[in-house]
């Protein structure tokens, strides 16, 4: 790795050769050096992982299996020095160490192609594997679920840490809601120590990681071909390699398999960290690891991707702060306390260790919701790090300030959906619907469809008491769901039946049996929304 040092008493660079090549030169790994191999010469092997040629000087940067070094190699400003060298080619090099920017380089003596290649190969790659190995912690809450996923997060946070060592990009995709967000961020700060460790530069951060939501509540192609794309031109421009792309709190589907297939044909990785059903597993056999309770015949109604990520994240790096609080943030704002009062009681309790009380965690859910409402599908890094506390005190004061508005739109978005909200006695079962679309304010408008649909379930269950309710919001092109578990009713099921009678309105979407949302790519008139409709209640 690059090593940093105060620039206070270091002359500038030059790029003259003050020293005989044929001086002994003490071999040395990336990791190891210091300011007391300063003006020293040494000896490195390993593979030229990129080469840069520059105004002046051509980058060389070597990657030995335990950290990244730059070498400079000077013939003329602009010239391409040792040509006969390409990326991926194995050396052995003698360098002088100098300081340059605030980061240690070194200034190529001799290098040369390594008749040894293979041996420098083998080594590189058992020290890379080596280094990625993780030590596995006790979980944060003593849980069956995540006692039974616990080899595949050491497989996932394995090929994460690998994918660092190896200077390969990662990509994190996650949905667009609170417990997504939790789920993401809580990789972030895994991550970004390790790449700036790796690259001793806070920069590197910028290149070698992206984090974004998901477009849509799973991971579709459009999504996949604009990180195939992106990743491409930056193998082309900046000869980066293809990334490896982390999918959290969606994946699992079948909906998710051509995007997932389509990056894998460019050369692209995927892990997912999911905690939806599906009907069948096509995924699992796509990527390095799939992590979801239903793999492992438990249900992601009692632990949700914020918790997943939250302790994978610890996994892959055992010494990540400000994490503890995000499961259980998480998990009040994706129900699990009604399924899993037991989990939500004991992250709760490890939250609070934190500093974090209940209606903290509560405030704070609600500001991340109404930021994703605004900011889409941007990559905001800084702004959401806010968000979750860094600095806590700024945390607190936009917490403070938004919370009680974001409530007051709430409250409005509930009084417009009860007003237009239709219930309808199905058997045993009570069918509400709401047209969103014609009835709340345009574009933009918080809480967001499903949010506002959430909101007029529970609360028509807690006025009427009924047990068995669905409630579906209405719109255009989408028709997203609510139902209690006395309903017996699952979108899974109803997605099919659509698809069988009502073909013309192409549905697609998922999420969890209860929960979930479904787009139908139609010109939805009054007509076929109807149509659709009536699908529904037969269904039902």
């Amino acid at each position: 790795m690059k090593k940093k040092f105060n620039k206070k008493g270091f002359q500038k660079k030059s790029f003259k050769k003050s020293e005989s090549a044929d001086s002994v030169a003490e071999p040395v790994l990336i990791e190891n050096l210091n300011s007391s191999s300063f003006k020293k010469k040494v000896a490195l092997s390993g593979m030229i992982d990129r080469i840069i040629q520059t105004g002046g000087p051509t980058i060389f940067e070597i990657r030995d299996g335990t950290g990244t070094l730059a070498l400079k190699g000077f013939i003329a400003p602009g010239e391409r020095a040792y040509p006969e060298l390409n990326e991926g080619d194995y050396i052995n090099a003698t360098i002088k160490l100098e300081e340059f920017n605030g980061e240690i380089e070194g200034d190529i003596v001799k290098i040369k192609k390594a008749e040894n290649e293979e041996e420098i190969k083998n080594t590189l790659q058992k020290r890379e594997r080596e280094k990625a190995k993780v030590q596995p912690i006790d979980f944060l809450v003593k849980n069956k679920v995540l006692d039974k996923l616990k080899d595949r997060m050491i497989v996932a946070a394995t090929e994460i840490r690998l994918a660092i060592f190896q200077n390969r990009p990662i990509i994190v995709r996650h949905h667009n809601d609170t417990d997504g967000y939790c789920a993401g961020f809580a990789l972030e700060r895994a991550i970004l120590p390790l790449i700036e460790k790796q690259h001793s530069s806070e920069k590197a951060a910028w290149e070698f990681f992206t984090r974004a939501p998901s477009a849509a509540p799973y991971y579709e192609i459009d999504d996949s071909i604009r990180d195939t794309a992106q990743s491409l031109k930056n193998v082309a421009k900046f000869s980066n390699k293809m990334p490896l792309i982390l999918i959290v709190d969606n994946g699992s589907g079948e909906e998710d398999l051509m995007a997932i297939q389509q990056g894998k044909i460019h050369g692209a990785d995927f892990i997912v960290v999911d905690h939806h059903g599906f009907e069948k597993d096509v995924i699992s056999a796509e990527v390095l690891t799939h992590i979801n309770p239903f793999l492992v015949e438990e249900s992601g109604a009692e632990i949700c991707a914020g918790m997943l990520c939250a302790e994978l994240a610890r996994f892959i790096n055992p010494d990540v702060a400000n994490v503890k609080q995000i499961a259980a943030m998480s998990g009040y704002a994706d129900r699990i306390d009604l399924a899993a009062p037991g989990t939500m009681k004991k992250y709760l309790k490890v939250a609070e260790e934190d500093g974090y009380a209940k209606e903290l965690l509560g405030d704070i859910s609600l500001v991340i919701d109404y930021v994703s409402a605004k900011v889409r599908f941007m990559e905001v890094r800084e702004y959401i790090e806010v968000l979750f506390g860094e600095p806590r005190d700024k945390q607190k004061e936009l917490v403070e300030l938004m919370a009680p508005h974001i409530r007051k739109l709430d409250s409005k978005g509930l009084a417009i959906g009860v007003s237009n909200a239709k219930q309808e006695k199905i058997g045993k079962i009570i069918l509400q619907s709401m047209d969103i679309e014609d009835t709340f304010p345009g574009f933009g408008f918080f809480p967001k469809p499903g949010r506002a649909t959430g909101l007029v379930h529970d609360d028509y269950q807690k006025q009427s008491g009924e047990k068995a309710v669905v409630t579906a919001g209405i719109m255009r092109t989408a028709i997203t769901f609510r139902a209690t578990d006395a309903a017996n009713f699952s979108v899974h099921e109803l997605k099919k039946y659509i698809e069988k009678k009502c073909p013309e309105a192409f549905i697609e979407g998922g999420g969890h049996k209860n929960a979930a949302g479904l787009s139908v790519d139609t010109n939805i008139i009054d007509e076929a929304k109807l149509k659709v409709l009536e699908v529904i209640k037969n269904n039902i």
